[in-house]
């Protein structure tokens, strides 16, 4: 038996701690493994003559347990207990239990009592303990064993087969195919696996538990109804029924490997005696083959062409690709047959082989040996030979392309060498073509080896005899001559390129020379001509003058102008000189400059007749200018005496308005009487404009002799007439204030002082900062915190309602006189208004042109307007209308 290891069975046994626990859970599972069980047991007891019929019954004497142990084990079991009394019972199966755990089976909660007194549970327990330890156990593939084992046998016998998928030992065989694919993979010819199908598993079992227990000897131990009916089939019966196919069809294979055994030596004996008489008749072909062959190539008959030489190399190599292979493989068949032959005796016990005399193998190498020997020397003796007529037609053939490729590069040489295209060509045509000539020498020295070499090889090619040796030295002797003409030509066109370029460089340095000179000669006579044409524009004496002194100065020069055009052509001329000397060939202008001695004298010409229109030009502007000095200073003196004037007069004014001299009425007057003495002042103004006119129609725009200009003058005029007149409205308006106001002479020269103090630029204007200053020194309060900035603010609303940022004297008046009024108003307007109204509530224009004196009574019409209409009477106002005109809404 095999080698059994208690581990693996503690391992795998080892789920069988819960027997109890979990066994006959379902009663299906208890009817599948009692009939499983009781029919496996039977399949190896009826070998003792016996079975059971009641598997808890049957057993619990103990006597067909051991005897059940020594069938499957091979082995005996102590002397059985005869009695029929329990104890007696009890030591047998004890005995069986043993027995059993001497197998290294760990038997967990199934004692000798249970089995003795008929326990279902712990009897089918047993069994599938024995079961496992001797069915299942020593099932191995690929180093598995039991129940993995098995599981992994039935897969590789099923693995062909469709609609088989072995992947447990219950769902899996329920339909059957398993086990036909088990039969049909081992006996195809008991089961016809095509016409099975797998919606059918009651004809499928049935099918393969009959030809199982018909041909293989394996009783039926399922039930196909029970395996079909039960959701999972008991894993325990079907393994118990599966291991029962392993173990069949293992039986089987080992019968069939002893009778092929047998078979086996015979077919040898056979096969060794049919070998020997191969080796025999191999060996005598392989040595007669031998001996034809090596006279054929121990021939050494020379052949003159290369053709015939070639002809006996190719039947060399087809000796060696088609004739010598085969015998190749025949000698080493021979020996691989001869030492085969010698193991197979050997491991038959059988004498060694012995073949006839001169057939050993030592016999056949020695010929071998012969045979190798001779083709080398027919090798050897064939290379030299082809190698020979090669050198000579390598030879000829080196020749001839040497040949043509010289002949190909001289190809047109010769007349492109006698070309006389140098006599046309311009100097960097030339210098080209000399560098195209001098590469063409360069290439003519390297083809120097060529022509040796053909020469070399022409003369070894006679040395060894070659039989076209006559066109060879003919084609030679042609290019060697060639060869001498194009050396000879290549002299002669080098000399007259570099004598045709020493030529062209002359000339070219002349050209170049005229070039340099005639570009800046042509230069300056455009730019003579264009300042002679030049419409010239001055404004002043001193600069037509200048005009004038830069003309004679440009006259001075043309004698010299006149010389260096002179030798400008003349290089022209000798340019010319040279080529009707050496009879050169120009083909084009000079390349350095587009100016023609043609154009030079043109423009030469054209420059003197400018010259003369130049001075005439001159002299009649000369005149010209003369005339716009003397308008120049009329006006200027004018306008030097009326300017300050103007001048004066507005600072007098300035005075008169700052200045406090008398009253109010006699600045008036004084302002009156500067008014009639400036428009006195016109006439003399409008002599001035008459000047100015003369001056515009010269087209005279700056004068030197003065500071001023019309301009200046006008607006001098109208800024004096406007200050004039503004400065006696302002003087009325402050005659209105304080005769309207009730303000003092002495009052009014008060604001004035401390006005004109902080005016400090006298521009008549105070700035916000001044003005606060102003009010300061005349007593007001005007703190620097929040409330004095509030109060400031609210006087500027009034004194600069339009936020221009300044504050003027009237304005600042006007402030002040109603910041000095009676603080009485409100009483004096009532009782003003109630005498000119009378028993009414509103007062009329008529009215107040009746009652007040004519100057006030238009001031307080005008300061009425904005009012008037308020009231339903048209034309009329009301006390608050009335007081509002006249006071402002704050003095109410």
């Amino acid at each position: 038996m095999d080698h059994y290891d208690p581990q693996q069975t503690n391992d795998y046994m080892q789920p069988e701690e819960d027997w109890d626990r979990d066994l006959l859970l379902d009663p299906a599972w208890e009817k599948q493994q009692r009939k499983t069980f009781t029919a496996w047991c039977n399949s190896h007891l009826r070998k003792a003559g016996t079975q059971i019929e009641n598997i808890e019954e049957d057993f619990r004497d103990g006597l067909k347990l051991m005897l059940l142990l020594e069938v499957i084990s091979g082995e005996r079991l102590a002397k059985p207990e005869r009695g029929k009394m329990r104890v007696h019972k009890i030591s047998n199966v004890n005995k069986a239990l043993d027995f059993i755990a001497s197998k290294g089976v760990k038997l967990v909660s199934i004692g000798a009592e249970e089995i003795v007194d008929g326990n279902v549970k712990m009897t089918l327990g047993m069994i599938w303990t024995i079961i496992l330890r001797f069915a299942i156990q020593d099932i191995s593939v690929e180093e598995t064993s039991a129940k993995e084992g098995l599981l992994l046998w039935c897969q590789r016998k099923t693995a062909p087969y469709k609609n088989v998928n072995i992947q447990n030992f219950h769902i899996s065989w329920k339909d059957g195919l398993g086990f036909c694919a088990l039969i049909h993979r081992h006996r195809p010819e008991l089961i016809d696996y095509g016409k099975l199908r797998k919606d059918d598993p009651l004809n499928n079992l049935n099918t393969a538990f009959d030809v199982a227990e018909k041909y293989l000897d394996i009783p039926k131990m399922l039930d196909a109804e029970d395996i079909i009916g039960t959701l999972r089939p008991d894993e325990k019966a079907i393994m118990t029924y599966v291991s029962c196919y392993y173990h069949a069809f293992s039986g089987a294979q080992k019968a069939e490997t002893a009778a092929n055994r047998i078979c086996k030596v015979l077919a040898v004996n056979q096969e060794n005696e049919q070998l020997m008489e191969d080796y025999e008749k191999l060996a005598s072909d392989l040595l007669e083959w031998i001996r034809r062959t090596i006279p054929w190539l121990e021939n050494r008959a020379p052949e003159n062409t290369m053709q015939a030489m070639q002809q006996k190399l190719e039947d060399f190599r087809d000796y060696r690709r088609l004739h010598k292979p085969p015998k190749v493989q025949e000698k080493c068949q021979l020996e691989i047959n001869f030492n085969t032959l010698q193991t197979k005796l050997r491991l038959s016990n059988r004498p060694a082989f012995m073949p006839s005399e001169g057939k050993m193998v030592s016999d056949i190498n020695n010929a071998w040996g012969g045979l190798e020997q001779a083709e080398k020397g027919y090798e050897e003796w064939l290379l030299n030979e082809i190698r020979r007529l090669e050198r000579l037609d390598h030879l000829a053939e080196k020749f001839r392309q040497k040949a043509s490729i010289h002949e190909s590069w001289t190809d047109g040489k010769e007349a492109m060498l006698q070309q006389k295209d140098y006599e046309t060509a311009t100097l960097s045509e030339i210098k080209a073509l000399l560098k195209k000539h001098e590469a063409f020498e360069s290439d003519l020295a390297a083809h120097q080896d060529r022509v040796e070499q053909i020469a070399a090889i022409a003369q070894e090619l006679n040395e060894l005899d070659y039989y076209d040796s006559p066109s060879v030295n003919a084609r030679c002797q042609k290019i060697c001559d060639q060869w001498d003409n194009l050396g000879a030509l290549t002299q002669k066109r080098r000399e007259a390129l570099e004598r045709t370029e020493k030529l062209l460089e002359t000339i070219d340095q002349l050209y170049l020379e005229y070039a340099k000179r005639a570009a800046p000669f042509n230069n300056w006579m455009e730019g003579a001509m264009e300042d002679l044409q030049d419409t010239f524009i001055v404004h002043t004496i001193e600069e037509i003058q200048g005009l004038t002194t830069a003309h004679e100065q440009f006259k001075a020069t043309l004698p010299d102008a006149d010389k260096e055009r002179q030798a400008i052509l003349g290089i022209h001329n000798e340019v010319s000189k040279i080529v009707q000397t050496y009879h050169v060939n120009m083909a084009g202008t000079n390349p350095y400059t587009t100016i023609t001695p043609h154009e030079i004298n043109g423009k030469w010409e054209h420059v003197r007749q400018l010259v003369p229109r130049r001075d005439q030009a001159l002299m009649e502007e000369h005149a010209r200018q003369q005339q716009n000095e003397r308008l120049r200073k009329q006006f200027g003196a004018q306008a030097n005496v009326i300017g300050p004037w103007i001048q004066t007069k507005m600072e007098e004014i300035g005075r008169i308005s700052i200045e406090m001299h008398g009253t109010l009425e006699d600045q008036l007057n004084h302002l009156r009487q500067y008014e009639k003495s400036i428009v006195n002042y016109k006439p003399k103004i409008d002599q001035l404009e008459g000047d100015h006119q003369l001056i515009q129609e010269a087209l005279i725009f700056d004068n030197k002799h003065t500071n001023y200009t019309m301009e200046h003058i006008r607006v001098g005029w109208e800024q004096l007439l406007t200050t004039i007149a503004r400065t006696i409205n302002e003087v009325e308006n402050q005659i209105l204030t304080r005769d309207a106001k009730g303000i003092s002479q002495e009052q009014m020269n008060e604001f004035r002082a401390s006005f004109n103090h902080f005016d400090r630029d006298h521009s008549g204007t105070l700035g916000p900062e001044e003005f606060k200053a102003c009010l300061i020194s005349l007593g007001y309060d005007i703190g620097n915190d929040a409330q004095g900035e509030a109060e400031f603010a609210r006087i500027m609303s009034i004194v600069d309602p339009n936020r221009l940022g300044v504050v003027t004297f009237q304005a600042f008046i006007d402030f002040m006189s109603r910041e000095t009024a009676d603080t009485d108003t409100a009483d004096q307007v009532m009782a003003s208004f109630k005498i000119l109204a009378g028993d009414k509530n509103y007062i009329t224009v008529d009215e107040l042109r009746r009652e007040l004196p004519p100057d006030q009574a238009e001031y307080c019409i005008a300061r009425m307007a904005p009012y008037n209409g308020r009231d339903a009477v048209p034309g009329a106002l009301d006390y608050m209308s009335f007081s509002t005109a006249l006071y402002g809404e704050s003095d109410l």
